[in-house]
């Protein structure tokens, strides 16, 4: 899941930090008035069940929150989906939909959603901003974002607001650290589980209904097929969608998944490997650079300058521009740079403060690090990753659920990871989601992964948030899909250009041709490494 400038601490942390940060706390603005473009009303009256199928659309401006969606001309609207398909007939909900129509109507191929990951990511203008990495594609297409339910400017949950966070107190331990991830834990559970009628929506927040509503939303545009791209938990989601209506799927590439196998709690603690990894390719760099950043000389040098912080912060909190982080914070902070080879400067500039800190010199943070912790004092930052344990939690099975009821297993956990995983193992086993205290349980379960459905599967071979081996694992399962790997350090592939990062070309050229009506290529393929593409 690709990580923008999204962190979370409210929740403990989810470690599922891409696309924008959920607006959860925003009320939904009306829906627009009907215009001249709404579909027409039917003839005969559908079947009660399906009645959601064939409802008719008022199309209208985007919201003023919608900026992007509003300068490319889309429109945007609401499509009732039931909130539990188990009983079409009953209580509905509300999916914010926009669409930029295809620019020519004779080479139109047809509608392609999206969705940026998360879980918890609104998509409304998502898929417009895959525009530029499509190029001409883009404009054969009908682009249609939504945010998905209960997010974004669909009907949305709330929680009861949070306490006031006290701040990390002078001294600490990495127990006394664990209890306070426990604490929120178990405050974000009640503040969910306690407020409005959260009781009866919390137990309907699963990727299968978020697929169940895409489908809806296919039908009542009235297409035969859906089209798709989805990144991260987007991918996963594209994948349930490929098992649950296979007779609706045209186009769908799925970039950066996890092994269906496993739970979430799993796929997080299977990120701590490649996490460390990381950390050794980073300072192996940092050690090439030490004239610069001056933090080793040799890769070892540099690990052990980033271990010495945290275990000091993990007696006595750093305090950077008058605000203390304690060692989970600070593991946070280097999990969100390492994600991009690009990103290495970042880091160097962030461990570099970071150790200033530690000596006692450190007068000012410098722009990277400052950022960091102006987003970490963010007021809303806790109810904004919500919308992370809503999915996390309301999964009965991947690509979410499987969560130890028992803290004392997560503390089993994060310390037996020390001994091979020391700078990232307490993170990636840590009590990430508040899903062991949630007060609604899962409906269904997870969705069992095997047809041949052709799909178009992208992964980083050294992505650290989803491991290349749990994408390998569900190409197996989905017997017509093709791998396109790419040899980099990176959680995403496609249209990296685009977020200014160093784009793989021919990844990117596989993502077009496809959704251009192509064939899958004959063969899985290897891109080379970025910068050497002949």
């Amino acid at each position: 899941m690709r990580i923008a400038s999204t962190v979370a601490a409210g929740l403990g942390l989810t470690g599922l930090l891409t696309g924008a940060v959920p607006a959860l706390a925003q009320p939904a603005p009306p829906a627009p008035a009907p215009s001249a473009s709404a579909t027409p009303a039917r003839h005969a009256a559908p079947p009660a069940d399906t009645a959601h199928r064939h409802q008719r659309l008022a199309w209208g401006p985007c919201s003023s929150d919608q900026p992007e969606l509003r300068a490319a001309g889309a429109e945007c609207t609401r499509v009732r989906v039931p909130l539990d398909y188990a009983e079409p007939t009953g209580r509905t909900i509300q999916i914010a939909v926009s669409r930029v129509r295809a620019k020519d109507p004779r080479e139109r191929r047809g509608i392609l959603l999206s969705n940026p990951g998360g879980p918890g990511g609104p998509g409304l203008a998502y898929t417009l901003s895959l525009r530029e990495s499509l190029g001409a594609v883009a404009d054969r297409y009908d682009l249609i974002g939504f945010d998905p339910r209960f997010l974004g400017e669909s009907s949305p949950i709330r929680c009861a607001p949070p306490a006031p966070v006290a701040e990390p107190g002078p001294t600490s331990s990495p127990r006394a650290d664990f209890a306070e991830s426990v604490r929120a834990a178990q405050d974000t559970a009640r503040r969910c589980g306690e407020h409005g009628d959260n009781a009866e929506l919390l137990p309907h927040a699963s990727t299968r209904n978020v697929a169940r509503d895409m489908d809806t939303i296919r039908s009542v545009l009235g297409e035969r097929k859906t089209s798709y791209y989805g990144v991260s938990y987007g991918a996963d989601l594209g994948a349930v969608y490929s098992q649950l209506f296979p007779e609706r799927v045209d186009r769908i590439v799925i970039d950066s998944s996890t092994d269906p196998a496993a739970s979430q709690y799993e796929l997080f603690q299977r990120a701590g490997r490649p996490l460390e990894e990381s950390l050794d390719e980073w300072a192996g760099w940092a050690a090439g650079h030490e004239a610069e950043y001056r933090l080793g000389s040799t890769p070892a040098a540099v690990r052990a300058a980033v271990q010495r912080v945290l275990d000091h912060a993990e007696r006595r909190p750093l305090v950077v521009d008058g605000v203390r982080l304690n060692a989970p914070l600070l593991r946070l902070v280097l999990r969100q740079f390492i994600q991009h080879q690009e990103h290495n400067p970042v880091l160097a500039s962030v461990v570099r403060d970071l150790m200033a800190a530690d000596a006692g010199t450190l007068t000012e943070p410098g722009p990277e690090l400052g950022g960091m912790l102006e987003l970490l004092g963010s007021p809303d930052l806790a109810d904004s990753m919500v919308g992370g344990a809503l999915f996390m939690c309301g999964d009965g099975g991947w690509p979410a659920g499987g969560w130890p009821t028992e803290p004392a297993t997560y503390w089993r956990n994060m310390q037996r990871s020390r001994a091979t995983q020391p700078v990232f193992g307490p993170f990636a086993n840590n009590i990430i989601a508040p899903c062991a205290f949630w007060r609604t349980k899962p409906r269904e379960a997870g969705t069992p992964i095997g047809n041949d459905v052709p799909v178009l599967m992208l992964q980083a071979r050294r992505d650290n948030n989803v491991p290349y081996e749990g994408a390998l694992a569900l190409h197996r399962k989905l017997t017509g899909s093709r791998l396109v790997t790419a040899e980099i350090r990176s959680h995403g592939v496609f249209g990296r250009g685009a977020e200014g990062l160093t784009p793989v070309p021919c990844a990117d050229q596989a993502v077009r041709d496809y959704l251009a009506g192509g064939a899958l290529p004959e063969q899985d393929l290897t891109c080379a490494p970025v910068g050497s593409e002949r």
